[in-house]
């Protein structure tokens, strides 16, 4: 049904060494305009103002959640069963997640108001993209892969493997992100816990023997956000830029005159939907933009776009840390005002090693014992089990800009 290549091609890769493609439709999508945008979109964003060789990509990561599908497929026991079609599905859906992604990531979705993931159902059902163009081989694929990103229920199976706890997107990000940023602690056995996941009854387990590698890689995610992600440094250079946005934003929307050419950042602005000018935004684009805007005439886009150039990060205080009753008034006296809101964050993140929320299956995994019994993870694993309380950390922060 789906043509495959005379040749394999292959990518070279720091993780998997190679990254094989054996099906046409896989080499087109990833010489689609869509994907290869992503090559021009960091896959860390402000990350790399602290770990100087944080420079991949979202597309290096998007070729390695495929590849980690790809390994799925030939080490998972079960996985034999499944149909063509359906592998294809999960193969396209890990390849295709993180095409929604905007310029400098997370911080364009708070001003676009639109999640990434929204806007990659967007882009595969969209007519006008390439990628909706090449999945039309098959009247099904598009809407199928859109629902496997949507978390649709259609396929639960190849949902749970592409986004839940134990999936091939945070397995690939994980290893990739440790690897460019030199954190030790994010490395993880991936062949190990492919090696001991299974399919039974339509759903991920993992065999008891494989515990031990299930239970170290939760702990390198949970590090791995507080010491990398949730990294005071790299928030305050995305709080920069969400200053620049948050004021082009109320520029435009008020028809203010802005001095730099950014008429596809605006139409997405003012209408996220806008699917052909939301494919010209990446981070090549923005930092153009920026460069203009460090002459800009407006005060607040001038001494921002400089700040962003060089480097001049935004302060913070951990709350945490009980500051002064002093300190604290003289930064809320400072910008509480009509401008104060783009030099002024406040911010508050959390996380847990372990999530397992009774509403939600997705989440839970699954351990198969010897005997045949099924349990919970936290019910078997006594360091989940109090984890599941004792891990859970949030940090308050307040972010706040000094000439």
């Amino acid at each position: 049904m789906f043509t495959k290549l005379e040749r394999t091609k292959v990518f070279r890769d720091p993780l998997y060494g190679y990254i094989t493609v054996d099906y046409k439709l896989i080499s087109d999508l990833i010489d689609s305009k869509e994907i290869q945008r992503l090559r021009r979109i960091r896959q860390l964003s402000g990350v790399s103002m602290v770990f100087q060789t944080a420079e991949h990509s979202r597309f290096t990561h998007s070729l390695g959640a495929y590849q980690m599908a790809n390994l799925v497929i030939t080490n998972v026991m079960g996985m034999n069963e499944i149909s063509e079609y359906e592998k294809l599905v999960f193969l396209c859906s890990a390849l295709l997640h993180d095409i929604g992604h905007g310029p400098y990531s997370h911080a364009f979705e708070n001003v676009m108001e639109k999640s990434h993931e929204d806007m990659s159902v967007s882009l595969i059902l969209s007519p006008l993209t390439d990628v909706n163009k090449i999945l039309s081989i098959n009247d099904n694929l598009a809407n199928d892969i859109a629902s496997v990103i949507s978390h649709s229920g259609k396929f639960p199976l190849i949902e749970s493997l592409v986004s839940s706890q134990l999936d091939v997107d945070r397995m690939d990000y994980l290893s990739r992100d440790a690897y460019f940023t030199g954190a030790a602690y994010g490395h993880i056995d991936y062949f190990r816990i492919l090696r001991s996941m299974l399919i039974k009854d339509n759903q991920v387990m993992v065999r008891a023997s494989g515990v031990h590698s299930i239970e170290s890689y939760l702990m390198s995610r949970y590090h791995m956000y507080f010491q990398v992600y949730y990294h005071p440094v790299a928030r305050s250079y995305e709080c920069i830029l969400e200053g620049i946005y948050a004021r082009l934003k109320d520029l435009a929307l008020d028809n203010k005159e802005i001095d730099a050419s950014i008429d596809s950042f605006i139409s997405v602005l003012k209408n996220n939907d806008n699917i052909l000018e939301y494919i010209n935004l990446d981070d090549s684009y923005v930092n153009g933009f920026i460069k203009q805007l460090t002459r800009s005439k407006d005060k607040i886009l001038n001494t921002l776009a400089n700040a962003f150039l060089d480097r001049h990060l935004f302060n913070f205080i951990e709350l945490a840390n009980e500051p002064t009753i002093e300190e604290l008034n003289r930064i809320n006296e400072k910008y509480n005002n009509t401008n104060g809101k783009y030099f002024y964050k406040h911010s508050k993140v959390s996380g847990v090693a372990y999530m397992h929320s009774k509403k939600s299956d997705i989440n839970d995994i699954k351990v198969l014992l010897p005997n045949g019994d099924i349990k919970s993870l936290d019910q078997y694993s006594p360091i989940i089990k109090g984890l599941r309380t004792s891990s859970y950390k949030e940090i308050e922060r307040i972010y706040y800009f000094e000439d």
